[in-house]
């Protein structure tokens, strides 16, 4: 079985895409993906002496960040209706205190949400136009389409790992996109 070894000095430049595209396809984030996977890479320092080498590098670090990623939901999910106001109140006819758990309402959306969402929708199409061709198909089949990964990558003729970074690379043509026009 052969031992395979960890070479920290290299990780940033070896895996950070990588990484990325996995944490921001799960949490859609950019900032907390980046924070998961700078928690992933001080972990897998932290912990580089429990490394037994029977996972290569990368799997190894992927199953820090998977990790790194359920917990950032239970975190999520554990402060949830813990925000509140509290009120005291003294009126002509009650006195008393009046408690309000502050969780936020997704049917509760202005005229003004809806028409940013509209205009921003408008401008990913637009910057989708503006991008390379074949990235931009097989970012709405898989991003807006939700389809299956084997499909696109059948559809298409790539493979999963280069359907990952086409995807990673139309991600940053948007957002340079959005930036520059929408922003």
């Amino acid at each position: 079985m052969p031992t395979h070894k960890l070479d920290p000095t290299k990780w940033v430049d070896k895996y950070s895409d990588y990484l990325f595209n996995y944490a921001i396809v799960r949490v859609n984030d950019r900032e907390v993906a980046n924070d998961l996977i700078s928690e992933t890479f001080l972990a897998g320092l932290n912990s580089k002496d429990n490394f037994e080498g029977r996972a290569a590098e990368r799997t190894w670090l992927i199953s820090i960040l998977k990790r790194k990623i359920i917990d950032y939901y239970r975190k999520i999910n554990s402060q949830k209706g813990q925000a509140e106001v509290r009120i005291n109140y003294s009126d002509t006819e009650n006195e008393g205190d009046w408690l309000e758990e502050q969780v936020a309402d997704s049917f509760d959306r202005t005229a003004e949400d809806e028409l940013e969402n509209h205009e921003l929708g408008m401008a990913i199409l637009e910057c989708l136009d503006q991008i390379n061709e074949k990235h931009a198909a097989i970012f709405k089949m898989k991003t807006i389409d939700n389809a299956d990964t084997e499909a696109v990558c059948k559809q298409f003729n790539i493979s999963p790992s280069n359907l990952w970074v086409i995807i990673h690379r139309a991600r940053t043509a948007l957002a340079a996109c959005l930036e520059k026009n929408w922003f």
